[in-house]
């Protein structure tokens, strides 16, 4: 039996644990009491936290352009701090009621494109809707700008690649960027599509983009 007043002498990794003990006790307090003293700020931020997720291939273009694939309710939270002015969408089904409700509510302006989702070998991109939707996509008055498809990779691309040439990139890192987003469901017929679009259409593109060949 151990006398009153005594002490066990601990081992070097019991003397390890103990400390570690405290060190996790003092941190858990801390916490603790921010939270006591703000309990809504904390908790709004892990509730922001949780609810900002991006589109499918959610990615910045270049500034005040975004490209992602196509964005449902659970995405709404992520675009609303993008704070979107304008919405490019590229497909020819009609825009569903929430994302409608959505762009309503924050204000966003819809410019639709219909280009269908056709699949090699009979794709059939419009290069009057591609220069129309350039058009839209340069004009610094519709940014912040969204770009998106159905899984942003093909008639996205297609568009974003325009775009690049536009900015004077080099054909090579064209197909890199589109490469990127397409993966394995890259197309010969739309890397054809980019090299042979004619961007001397297109006019005026503003200064602010950057238009450094890559």
């Amino acid at each position: 039996m151990m006398r009153e007043g005594t002490q066990t002498k601990l081992n070097p990794r019991q003397q390890e644990e103990k400390q570690e003990m405290w060190r996790t006790i003092e941190v858990v307090a801390t916490v603790e009491h921010v939270v006591d003293m703000y309990p809504a700020a904390v908790g709004s931020n892990v509730v922001d936290e949780h609810n900002l997720i991006p589109p499918f291939n959610f990615a910045m273009v270049d500034n005040g352009i975004f490209r992602s694939g196509f964005p449902d309710s659970a995405n709404f939270a992520f675009l609303q701090r993008r704070n979107l002015r304008s919405i490019i969408y590229l497909c020819p089904e009609p825009y569903p009621e929430a994302n409608t409700e959505f762009l309503k509510s924050n204000e966003i302006k819809l410019f639709q494109f219909g280009i269908e989702g056709y699949k090699e070998p009979f794709v059939n991109i419009p290069e009057d809707a591609i220069r129309e939707a350039l058009k839209v996509v340069i004009d610094v008055r519709n940014h912040p700008v969204l770009i998106h498809c159905n899984r942003g990779k093909h008639r996205t691309g297609c568009l974003v690649g325009c775009l690049r040439k536009l900015q004077r990139w080099c054909l090579s890192s064209v197909f890199d960027e589109y490469q990127r987003f397409a993966a394995a469901k890259a197309r010969v017929s739309d890397q054809r599509f980019m090299e042979l679009f004619d961007v001397s259409s297109v006019k005026h593109l503003p200064m602010c983009f950057s238009c450094s060949k890559k």
